[in-house]
């Protein structure tokens, strides 16, 4: 069964409403969700909430190490309480899908230059932890002047407000299927949260 689930996102009020915080902002629906609030643990570098799911402990872990350094907080709440690579889902902002699209995928394939996603694979020492990816788009596909936008500026910008409600309902859709996910059935979860649009 799953014990950790990672919000991946930058700290910091300024970052709140980024793209990149797409993580956050699924951990923090959760929590709520599940009458739990996170609290600052500076020995995993970052806020972490507790709650029971079928009578077992369940972690959210949002890293306040800023993104390119999330493997720190993930390493060190993982040794400290003997959580498996097999038994985390990191939940990430995914440049190529696009706003409104989630999907449920377990290790390998890279990182697709997600840097929190490097540095977590550096610190477990494998690609193999299950991800919830959350389309956020990529500035390509942004109309323009024929210049896209440099990508560090479009993941530390604010969505536009369609592109938010889109985010928005991927992130009920993937609250949607964790239960099932949670359960272990992960082919079942995969398959009812990749047929939603």
């Amino acid at each position: 069964m799953t014990k950790l689930i990672v919000g991946l996102g930058n700290p910091g009020d300024e970052h709140e409403e980024d793209r990149h915080n797409a993580g956050f902002w699924f951990v923090d629906a959760l929590a709520k969700q599940l009458n739990t609030r996170f609290e600052t643990e500076k020995r995993f570098h970052g806020k972490v909430a507790k709650a029971k799911w079928e009578g077992e402990d369940l972690f959210l872990l949002k890293p306040s190490t800023y993104m390119n350094l999330s493997g720190q907080a993930v390493g060190a709440l993982c040794r400290f309480h003997k959580i498996t690579p097999a038994d985390i889902l990191v939940v990430q902002d995914e440049l190529d899908l696009k706003p409104g699209t989630a999907r449920l995928k377990l290790g390998g394939g890279g990182t697709g230059g997600h840097n929190g996603l490097k540095d977590i694979q550096a610190h477990l020492s494998t690609p193999d932890y299950w991800r919830l990816r959350l389309g956020i788009g990529h500035p390509r596909d942004l109309a323009g002047d024929g210049r896209p936008m440099d990508v560090a500026d479009y993941v530390l910008r604010r969505p536009q407000l369609a592109e938010q409600k889109l985010i928005d309902a991927s992130i009920e859709n993937g609250l949607q299927s964790l239960p099932i996910f949670l359960k272990g059935d992960t082919q079942t979860a995969m398959m009812e949260l990749h047929s939603k649009r």
